[in-house]
Protein backbone atom coordinates (compact mmCIF):
# COMPACT_ATOMS: atom_id res chain seq x y z
CA UNK A 1 0.00 0.00 0.00
CA UNK A 2 1.45 3.94 -0.92
CA UNK A 3 -0.36 6.30 0.98
CA UNK A 4 -2.66 9.32 -0.67
CA UNK A 5 -0.11 12.24 -0.39
CA UNK A 6 -2.70 14.82 0.84
CA UNK A 7 -1.73 18.34 -0.67
CA UNK A 8 -2.34 21.19 1.69
CA UNK A 9 -0.23 23.91 -0.87
CA UNK A 10 -3.03 22.87 -3.35
CA UNK A 11 -6.24 22.91 -1.04
CA UNK A 12 -5.13 26.34 0.50
CA UNK A 13 -5.10 27.39 -2.78
CA UNK A 14 -8.66 26.70 -3.56
CA UNK A 15 -10.20 27.74 -0.36
CA UNK A 16 -8.37 31.11 -0.68
CA UNK A 17 -9.85 31.81 -3.60
CA UNK A 18 -13.40 30.93 -2.13
CA UNK A 19 -12.56 33.35 0.29
CA UNK A 20 -12.51 36.42 -2.71
CA UNK A 21 -16.00 36.69 -3.72
CA UNK A 22 -17.10 36.94 0.26
CA UNK A 23 -14.15 39.42 0.79
CA UNK A 24 -15.52 40.98 -2.74
CA UNK A 25 -18.78 41.19 -0.41
CA UNK A 26 -18.10 42.69 2.40
CA UNK A 27 -16.03 45.93 0.32
CA UNK A 28 -19.18 46.45 -1.41
CA UNK A 29 -20.75 46.87 2.22
CA UNK A 30 -18.28 48.52 3.19
CA UNK A 31 -16.74 46.32 6.00
CA UNK A 32 -13.46 45.29 4.22
CA UNK A 33 -11.80 42.49 6.35
CA UNK A 34 -8.73 43.94 8.63
CA UNK A 35 -6.32 42.25 9.95
CA UNK A 36 -3.56 43.19 12.63
CA UNK A 37 -0.27 41.53 13.28
CA UNK A 38 1.69 42.20 15.95
CA UNK A 39 5.44 40.97 16.69
CA UNK A 40 7.81 41.25 19.24
CA UNK A 41 11.65 41.45 18.63
CA UNK A 42 13.47 40.21 16.43
CA UNK A 43 13.26 35.99 16.04
CA UNK A 44 14.34 35.58 12.12
CA UNK A 45 11.67 32.85 12.11
CA UNK A 46 8.51 34.96 13.54
CA UNK A 47 9.78 37.46 10.98
CA UNK A 48 8.99 34.97 8.06
CA UNK A 49 5.88 33.40 9.64
CA UNK A 50 4.61 37.61 9.94
CA UNK A 51 5.77 38.28 6.12
CA UNK A 52 4.03 35.06 5.05
CA UNK A 53 0.77 36.11 6.79
CA UNK A 54 0.84 39.76 5.18
CA UNK A 55 1.56 38.42 1.67
CA UNK A 56 -0.99 35.97 2.27
CA UNK A 57 -3.44 38.77 3.41
CA UNK A 58 -2.69 41.18 -0.05
CA UNK A 59 -3.13 38.05 -2.60
CA UNK A 60 -6.75 37.31 -0.83
CA UNK A 61 -7.55 41.65 -0.84
CA UNK A 62 -7.60 41.91 2.84
CA UNK A 63 -6.20 44.96 4.45
CA UNK A 64 -3.51 44.28 7.35
CA UNK A 65 -1.57 46.06 9.91
CA UNK A 66 1.74 45.51 10.69
CA UNK A 67 3.11 46.61 14.45
CA UNK A 68 6.46 45.75 15.58
CA UNK A 69 7.55 46.27 18.82
CA UNK A 70 11.12 45.87 20.39
CA UNK A 71 12.28 42.65 21.83
CA UNK A 72 12.41 44.62 25.69
CA UNK A 73 8.81 46.11 25.18
CA UNK A 74 7.22 45.84 28.92
CA UNK A 75 3.74 43.94 28.93
CA UNK A 76 2.12 46.90 29.84
CA UNK A 77 3.03 48.74 26.97
CA UNK A 78 1.92 45.34 24.98
CA UNK A 79 -1.37 45.10 26.25
CA UNK A 80 -1.97 48.74 26.07
CA UNK A 81 -0.91 48.32 22.07
CA UNK A 82 -3.28 45.59 21.54
CA UNK A 83 -6.00 47.51 23.76
CA UNK A 84 -5.56 50.33 20.64
CA UNK A 85 -5.96 47.20 17.97
CA UNK A 86 -9.20 46.33 20.01
CA UNK A 87 -10.63 49.58 19.82
CA UNK A 88 -10.21 49.65 16.03
CA UNK A 89 -13.40 48.77 14.75
CA UNK A 90 -11.87 49.02 10.87
CA UNK A 91 -9.60 45.66 12.70
CA UNK A 92 -11.18 42.34 12.67
CA UNK A 93 -8.73 40.25 13.96
CA UNK A 94 -5.84 40.68 15.99
CA UNK A 95 -2.28 38.28 15.63
CA UNK A 96 0.21 37.88 17.69
CA UNK A 97 2.84 36.08 16.87
CA UNK A 98 4.04 33.28 19.05
CA UNK A 99 6.51 33.18 20.69
CA UNK A 100 6.76 35.79 23.00
CA UNK A 101 10.12 37.05 24.62
CA UNK A 102 10.12 34.91 27.90
CA UNK A 103 9.96 38.34 30.64
CA UNK A 104 6.52 38.53 28.98
CA UNK A 105 2.96 35.97 30.28
CA UNK A 106 2.06 35.01 26.81
CA UNK A 107 -0.73 33.75 28.38
CA UNK A 108 -2.28 37.20 29.82
CA UNK A 109 -1.13 39.06 26.79
CA UNK A 110 -3.03 36.66 24.39
CA UNK A 111 -6.09 36.82 26.88
CA UNK A 112 -6.00 40.91 26.62
CA UNK A 113 -6.87 40.55 22.73
CA UNK A 114 -10.97 40.92 22.27
CA UNK A 115 -12.19 37.23 21.85
CA UNK A 116 -14.12 38.41 19.21
CA UNK A 117 -10.67 39.68 16.85
CA UNK A 118 -8.93 36.55 18.61
CA UNK A 119 -8.37 34.89 14.97
CA UNK A 120 -6.18 32.50 15.98
CA UNK A 121 -8.54 31.23 18.53
CA UNK A 122 -6.12 31.23 21.50
CA UNK A 123 -8.49 33.37 23.59
CA UNK A 124 -9.95 31.28 26.83
CA UNK A 125 -12.94 32.09 25.53
CA UNK A 126 -12.64 30.80 22.48
CA UNK A 127 -10.96 27.60 23.65
CA UNK A 128 -13.86 26.88 25.63
CA UNK A 129 -16.52 27.28 23.20
CA UNK A 130 -14.55 24.83 21.05
CA UNK A 131 -14.50 22.93 24.02
CA UNK A 132 -18.45 22.67 24.46
CA UNK A 133 -18.54 22.40 20.77
CA UNK A 134 -19.94 25.55 19.68
CA UNK A 135 -16.82 27.43 18.61
CA UNK A 136 -16.52 30.88 17.79
CA UNK A 137 -13.00 30.87 16.43
CA UNK A 138 -11.47 27.46 15.86
CA UNK A 139 -7.82 27.40 16.32
CA UNK A 140 -5.71 27.79 12.75
CA UNK A 141 -3.74 24.49 12.81
CA UNK A 142 -6.32 22.67 14.06
CA UNK A 143 -9.04 23.72 11.81
CA UNK A 144 -6.68 23.39 8.76
CA UNK A 145 -6.20 19.69 9.90
CA UNK A 146 -10.45 18.59 9.97
CA UNK A 147 -10.50 20.71 6.71
CA UNK A 148 -7.63 18.49 5.30
CA UNK A 149 -9.61 15.37 6.22
CA UNK A 150 -12.45 17.10 5.31
CA UNK A 151 -10.91 17.22 1.76
CA UNK A 152 -9.65 13.75 1.46
CA UNK A 153 -13.21 12.25 2.62
CA UNK A 154 -11.46 10.60 5.74
CA UNK A 155 -14.08 9.05 7.73
CA UNK A 156 -14.77 10.63 11.15
CA UNK A 157 -17.49 9.16 12.69
CA UNK A 158 -17.06 6.10 15.02
CA UNK A 159 -12.99 6.17 14.10
CA UNK A 160 -9.88 5.91 16.32
CA UNK A 161 -8.16 9.56 16.12
CA UNK A 162 -5.27 9.46 18.18
CA UNK A 163 -3.31 13.27 18.95
CA UNK A 164 0.69 13.49 19.76
CA UNK A 165 0.58 16.43 21.83
CA UNK A 166 -1.58 18.16 24.25
CA UNK A 167 -0.57 21.77 23.89
CA UNK A 168 -2.97 24.69 24.03
CA UNK A 169 -1.94 25.53 20.19
CA UNK A 170 -2.81 22.35 18.57
CA UNK A 171 -3.21 19.24 20.45
CA UNK A 172 -5.88 19.78 22.91
CA UNK A 173 -8.06 21.90 20.21
CA UNK A 174 -7.20 19.25 17.89
CA UNK A 175 -8.72 16.67 20.25
CA UNK A 176 -12.07 18.45 20.20
CA UNK A 177 -12.70 19.23 16.99
CA UNK A 178 -12.37 15.43 16.24
CA UNK A 179 -14.32 14.40 18.99
CA UNK A 180 -16.77 17.26 17.82
CA UNK A 181 -16.84 15.12 14.83
CA UNK A 182 -17.87 11.94 16.64
CA UNK A 183 -14.44 10.29 16.00
CA UNK A 184 -13.05 8.45 19.73
CA UNK A 185 -10.22 10.86 20.72
CA UNK A 186 -7.14 9.18 22.63
CA UNK A 187 -4.24 11.91 23.48
CA UNK A 188 -0.71 11.20 24.07
CA UNK A 189 1.96 13.20 25.52
CA UNK A 190 5.56 12.98 26.78
CA UNK A 191 4.31 10.30 29.90
CA UNK A 192 1.97 8.26 27.69
CA UNK A 193 2.86 4.51 28.35
CA UNK A 194 3.95 2.25 25.26
CA UNK A 195 2.99 5.24 22.78
CA UNK A 196 3.35 2.91 19.73
CA UNK A 197 0.43 0.59 21.07
CA UNK A 198 -1.69 3.42 21.16
CA UNK A 199 -0.58 4.99 17.55
CA UNK A 200 -1.26 1.33 16.00
CA UNK A 201 -4.87 1.37 17.04
CA UNK A 202 -5.32 4.76 15.02
CA UNK A 203 -7.35 5.21 11.96
CA UNK A 204 -6.61 8.57 12.36
CA UNK A 205 -3.25 9.97 13.87
CA UNK A 206 -2.22 13.49 14.28
CA UNK A 207 1.16 13.81 15.71
CA UNK A 208 1.64 17.62 16.65
CA UNK A 209 4.74 17.17 19.09
CA UNK A 210 7.78 18.85 17.81
CA UNK A 211 10.18 15.63 17.71
CA UNK A 212 11.37 15.08 14.28
CA UNK A 213 10.73 11.52 12.50
CA UNK A 214 8.87 10.61 16.04
CA UNK A 215 6.41 8.75 13.76
CA UNK A 216 8.18 5.36 11.91
CA UNK A 217 6.23 2.83 9.82
CA UNK A 218 5.63 0.47 12.94
CA UNK A 219 3.90 2.75 14.64
CA UNK A 220 1.13 3.06 12.13
CA UNK A 221 -2.28 1.04 11.62
CA UNK A 222 -2.41 -0.49 7.69
CA UNK A 223 -4.79 2.32 5.71
CA UNK A 224 -4.71 5.32 8.56
CA UNK A 225 -4.74 9.14 8.20
CA UNK A 226 -1.65 10.64 9.14
CA UNK A 227 -1.35 13.82 9.41
CA UNK A 228 1.93 15.34 10.30
CA UNK A 229 1.80 18.72 11.75
CA UNK A 230 5.40 19.31 13.52
CA UNK A 231 7.38 21.57 11.84
CA UNK A 232 11.74 20.66 12.70
CA UNK A 233 15.06 21.90 11.18
CA UNK A 234 17.20 19.32 10.00
CA UNK A 235 21.01 19.99 10.44
CA UNK A 236 21.00 21.33 6.75
CA UNK A 237 18.23 24.18 7.39
CA UNK A 238 15.88 22.16 5.77
CA UNK A 239 12.04 21.73 7.15
CA UNK A 240 10.82 18.08 8.89
CA UNK A 241 7.96 16.89 10.33
CA UNK A 242 7.09 14.65 12.83
CA UNK A 243 6.52 11.76 10.78
CA UNK A 244 8.79 9.80 8.85
CA UNK A 245 7.36 10.30 5.63
CA UNK A 246 9.13 7.87 3.03
CA UNK A 247 8.83 4.99 5.33
CA UNK A 248 5.08 5.81 6.90
CA UNK A 249 3.57 6.42 3.44
CA UNK A 250 4.10 3.26 2.62
CA UNK A 251 2.02 2.13 5.26
CA UNK A 252 -0.64 4.95 5.58
CA UNK A 253 -4.01 5.67 3.56
CA UNK A 254 -3.53 8.95 3.55
CA UNK A 255 -0.75 11.11 4.69
CA UNK A 256 0.20 14.65 4.16
CA UNK A 257 3.88 15.98 3.66
CA UNK A 258 5.75 18.32 5.57
CA UNK A 259 6.52 21.12 4.15
CA UNK A 260 3.20 21.36 1.81
CA UNK A 261 0.42 19.75 4.21
CA UNK A 262 -0.54 21.68 6.97
CA UNK A 263 1.64 25.08 6.88
CA UNK A 264 -0.27 26.11 4.28
CA UNK A 265 -3.88 25.39 5.70
CA UNK A 266 -2.91 26.95 8.97
CA UNK A 267 -2.34 30.69 7.02
CA UNK A 268 -5.57 29.69 5.16
CA UNK A 269 -7.85 29.06 8.16
CA UNK A 270 -6.26 32.68 9.69
CA UNK A 271 -8.00 34.60 7.18
CA UNK A 272 -11.02 32.56 7.09
CA UNK A 273 -11.53 33.32 10.65
CA UNK A 274 -10.61 36.92 9.64
CA UNK A 275 -13.52 36.81 6.86
CA UNK A 276 -15.89 35.81 9.22
CA UNK A 277 -15.11 37.79 12.03
CA UNK A 278 -16.08 40.86 9.23
CA UNK A 279 -18.93 39.17 8.02
CA UNK A 280 -19.88 39.39 11.87
CA UNK A 281 -19.15 42.96 12.24
CA UNK A 282 -21.06 43.39 8.97
CA UNK A 283 -24.15 42.00 10.49
CA UNK A 284 -24.04 38.92 7.08
CA UNK A 285 -23.45 35.94 10.38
Amino acid sequence: MTARIIDGKALAARLRCELIPRIDALRSRGHAPGLAVLLVGDDPASAVYVRNKIRACEECGIRSVFRKLPTEVGETELIAAIAALNADATLHGILLQLPLPRHLNAQRVLESIAFDKDVDGLHATNAGLTLMGVPHFRSCTPYGVMKILESAAVPLAGAHAVVLGRSNMVGKPMAMLLLAANATVTICHSATRDLAALTRQADVLVAAVGRRHLVTAEMVKPGAAVIDVGTNRTADGRLAGDVDFESVRQVAGWISPVPGGVGPMTITMLLANTVESAERAAGLR
